[in-house]
């Protein structure tokens, strides 16, 4: 079997890419792969390295602000959307797949558009509340959309297409490991544990507010362990910020770091995170069955990650706080609330636990099932 799969853009929609793959090949393993996505996005470094090849299509978004940058940004989108369904087309004739999916980003329209009018059995995944342009226009030529939870229906026309709730993959290695072995491996004693980050990059309103946290839990002698990851944004401040105060990065209750390369541990080892509200991350919050805190980034399409974050925030397994919303004393007196009552805490993360679909990869599996018999019915 070939399998064709087009994403893009950003980790967010390539990784779901890769996880389906990986999910495709456990149970076909002589299936052979081939991804398509832009020559400068995430992609061309992510796919290669995770040991599938990838053919490259030029796509960018339009802008709607107007401005000379973005009026140049949009003639050139323009020349690349003239030139995409020849490139789509020759991409898919030279690989000639049995099947096609697209995750999301600019790269999947063009080419899973031609995959289902060419006649090859299509799928498209989903991963937010607020579903992306490009599935949005995508859902209504493929056979069969995917999605992580059903709120997206209510910005899609359901009568267009077939569709299933599958969830979003998550990492394999978590929810393996306890609280007590995490926060052994982490050296923590049992005491009321803090997990926060902004993503390999970092967050600036959450360092910001992290650091008012820490000073705040470790000057009243609070017994609170404190991971948190500032990302690149925070590495020029946020160690000197902690300097100047007094607060080593590293003791029996801090680890302050850059980048979490061990997500899985200090994940397993929280009582409460507090993050932005991308998909993946979510999708691990409920896997792992955590309480958390849920800062939406404002700076992202259909403010999807509001959108993501109310889905666990109506659950009772987060609150919600935008970013606009945020000061250091609210985030402050929100966690006291929570640290002072940890039923509460234990509630938030039944309910998140409660979100989580176990049985994601075969709930994919079935979706590929169905393609494969429509392409033997068309064969």
């Amino acid at each position: 079997m070939k399998v064709l799969i087009a994403c893009g853009g950003t980790g967010g929609h390539i990784n779901p890419g890769l996880a389906i793959a990986d999910i495709i090949k456990s149970a076909y393993p002589d299936t052979e792969f081939l991804f398509a996505g832009t020559p400068k996005g995430m992609e061309a470094k992510l796919v290669p390295k995770a040991g599938y090849r990838l053919e490259t299509i030029k796509v960018a978004g339009f802008q709607r602000k107007i401005s000379l940058e973005n009026i140049g940004r949009n003639i050139k989108a323009a020349a690349y959307l003239a030139a995409s369904g020849k490139r789509a087309k020759e991409i898919i004739s030279g690989f000639k797949p049995d099947i096609a999916i697209g995750t999301g980003g600019y790269a999947a329209g063009p080419v899973i558009r031609k995959a289902a009018r060419m006649g090859i059995p299509t799928a498209i995944h989903e991963q937010n509340a607020y579903p992306g342009v490009t599935n949005k226009l995508l859902s209504k030529e493929v056979d069969y959309v995917m999605l992580t939870v059903r709120e997206a229906l209510d910005y899609m026309d359901k009568s267009k297409f077939e569709y299933s709730v599958t969830g979003l993959p998550v990492r394999s290695n978590i929810n393996t490991m306890s609280k007590a072995e995490a926060r052994q491996k982490l050296g923590f004693d049992d005491s009321f544990t803090i997990l926060s980050f902004g993503g390999s990059l970092g967050a600036g309103c959450i360092n910001e507010t992290m650091e008012a946290v820490i000073k705040w839990h470790t000057g009243k002698g609070l017994a609170v362990n404190h991971i948190h990851g500032y990302g690149g944004m925070g590495k020029d401040t946020f160690p000197q910020a902690m300097k100047a105060a007094g607060i080593p990065l590293k003791n029996s209750r801090l680890r302050i770091t850059e980048y979490i390369n061990d997500m899985d541990v200090c994940l397993a080892a929280a009582d409460l995170v507090i993050c932005r509200s991308g998909a993946s991350t979510l999708a691990e919050l409920e896997a792992a069955g955590k309480a958390s805190i849920l800062i939406p980034s404002p700076i992202v399409a259909g403010n999807h990650q509001y959108h993501n974050a109310m889905v666990l925030g109506k659950a009772g397994a987060a609150v919600v706080i935008e970013q606009k919303d945020i000061t250091n004393d609210k985030m402050i007196a929100e966690i006291e609330k929570l640290y002072g009552d940890r039923d509460k805490v234990e509630s938030m993360s039944a309910s998140a636990a409660k979100l989580h679909l176990s049985d994601t990869n075969e709930r994919i599996l079935a979706v590929i099932k169905k393609l494969i018999e429509k392409g033997k019915k068309k064969a």
